[in-house]
């Protein structure tokens, strides 16, 4: 969340801000953020705030994410396409570098700039520097698929099928399962 605001806030080239102002963008209170981000260590300086560029880019450091990961999406369909096309992956150093689909109508048909592959080769995955993948599956499908994508190397899953995965503890699953997440809101309503 910090490193989205302090990304947003290079773009519009502010040099600094301070808890105050970036506690109002985020809807927190300004002692939270000063003591999220002095976990860290010093990052600004007291009634001047934060250096935007340089907090930017040391979040992304602290995330790891100062080095750009490739991912491999898999499930070429309407979600698919559309994370295939979300320019926001950028931001974080995120690159959708293999699609994979086993609908032999897309296979070959190319989404943006990638050529959708079969299925049958998620196994090129190592070799070809990808550890992380997207799942934009059917439920039925998903637990077959993350199997291969953990025996072919995978470290991380993005698991938007609205199921649980089976995995080894090595690797990491984060499942959002969007229907799900709206069903909280009438809740909170």
């Amino acid at each position: 969340m910090y490193l989205r605001a302090f990304s947003l806030l290079k773009t519009e080239e502010q040099p600094t801000i301070s808890s105050r102002q970036l506690a109002l963008r985020l809807h927190l209170n300004p002692p939270q953020i000063r003591k999220d981000l002095s976990y860290f260590g010093a990052f600004g300086t007291r009634g001047i705030g934060y250096p935007v560029a340089a907090t930017a880019e040391r979040l992304r450091g602290i995330l790891k994410l100062d080095v750009p990961q490739k991912a491999a999406l898999v499930g070429a369909g309407r979600l698919g396409n559309a994370i295939a096309s979300y320019p926001g992956f950028a931001t974080f150093g995120f690159e959708i570098a293999a699609i994979f689909d086993n609908a032999d109508s897309k296979i070959g048909q190319t989404v943006g700039k990638i050529v959708v592959e079969d299925t049958a080769r998620i196994g090129t995955i190592r070799n070809r520097g990808i550890h992380l993948a997207i799942l934009a599956v059917p439920a039925e499908a998903a637990q077959a698929v993350a199997d291969k994508l953990v025996a072919a190397g995978a470290k991380g899953i993005l698991n938007l099928s609205p199921c649980y995965l089976e995995v080894p503890r090595r690797v990491k699953v984060v499942t959002i399962d969007i229907a799900m997440e709206l069903g909280t809101l009438p809740y909170y309503m």
